[in-house]
């Protein structure tokens, strides 16, 4: 069950480190300071139902459906490795910032329909929780919803650190190599992921 509970968590949190436009939104939201409990949460929440769909929903279908993991398996491997050739390109052009914006703070209504759409709109979300995590927790069948747990709890702890850690990391990512280091970071991390669908 502890094995469960780990690999979930840090499966989990290695799928969800990657900089996408819902973790940008959320960091712009923390160096503002604007609404970060509410949009963390809202993160956090869809994750878990995601994740829960994808540990239960997907377990139940590649036992109907065998021909179903290996396709999710390579598939979710070709997709890991085009982000990481993303990533690599990325650190290789530099350029990135990230600065707070200097308007007025738009309502808390706005900032949750913003970030909702950026997570339920996002292809990427429903490979990362659906397909990944849903392939990768057939292999802890006595255990489902321990794994689950460890992949919800990852999320939770990273939206959380990243919304409120945010202003902490300001002076940081006001220099474009901060986020050439983190491409390359990311870059192997999704590398390290696909060659464990692989194996």
């Amino acid at each position: 069950m502890l094995a469960a509970l780990t690999a979930g968590f840090f499966l989990g949190a290695s799928l969800i480190i990657a900089i996408g436009s819902q973790n940008a939104f959320v960091l712009r939201q923390g160096l503002r300071g604007e609404h970060v409990a509410l949009i963390c949460l809202t993160c956090a929440f869809s994750d878990a139902l995601l994740i829960t769909a994808g540990v239960f929903g997907f377990g139940e279908l590649v036992e109907h459906s065998p021909w179903i993991a290996p396709v999710a398996r390579y598939g979710g491997a070709a997709f890991l490795l085009g982000y990481a050739l993303l990533a690599f390109v990325s650190a290789w052009r530099g350029g990135g910032t990230l600065e707070a914006a200097e308007r007025a703070a738009p309502s808390w209504k706005v900032a949750l329909l913003t970030c909702l759409a950026l997570t339920w709109l996002n292809p990427h979300v429903y490979l990362d929780t659906l397909v990944l995590l849903g392939a990768a927790s057939v292999k802890y069948e006595a255990f489902p919803s321990a794994f689950a747990i460890g992949a919800v709890c990852a999320s939770f702890l990273f939206f959380f650190s990243l919304g409120y850690g945010a202003r902490l990391l300001q002076p940081l990512f006001a220099r474009p190599m901060a986020w050439r280091i983190l491409d390359v970071v990311i870059g192997v991390v999704m590398l390290l992921i696909a060659a464990s669908l692989l194996r």
